[in-house]
């Protein structure tokens, strides 16, 4: 096991619907640490830059459109191998075909509105925390 930072978003609807304490509660209970936190509401150009993978797909301007509609909370955290840990946490992309118990079969919508992100590998985690953070907003 290795200790990682790992990059992680409290997406819209899941803030506007009152899970922002639960999901850092099961942050917290999995022993991450936060690094990083601030919650903004995100323009088309940081949500371009941050997807950039993903413009020129078929869902891109509803994933675009759900990521606007109110603030998020960009969350930098830390852990034994916390990119993958956190991404058995959330549970897969499509909340109806999540496993029971993770974080986007519980507060997820849909499959663009999913309550949270996080990244994939190394390298992405790396690249999504810099477009948000700089190394002074990190603990």
């Amino acid at each position: 096991m290795a200790l990682q930072r790992t990059f992680a978003i409290i997406k819209p609807r899941a803030i506007k619907n009152g899970h922002v304490g639960e999901i850092i509660s099961a942050i917290e209970r999995e022993g991450f640490t936060l690094h990083g936190l601030r919650m903004v509401h995100l323009n088309k150009e940081l949500i371009k830059g941050f997807y950039l993978e993903h413009v020129h797909k078929t869902f891109y301007s509803e994933l675009e459109e759900s990521m606007l509609e109110g603030p998020v909370l960009l969350m930098v955290i830390e852990g034994e191998d916390a990119i993958l840990r956190w991404r058995e946490i959330m549970g897969v992309t499509d909340p109806a075909k999540a496993a029971p118990g993770t974080l986007r079969r519980k507060f997820g919508d849909d499959l663009t509105r999913n309550a949270v992100h996080g990244s994939d590998a190394a390298s992405t985690a790396e690249r999504e925390v810099h477009h948000f953070f700089s190394a002074f907003d990190l603990v």
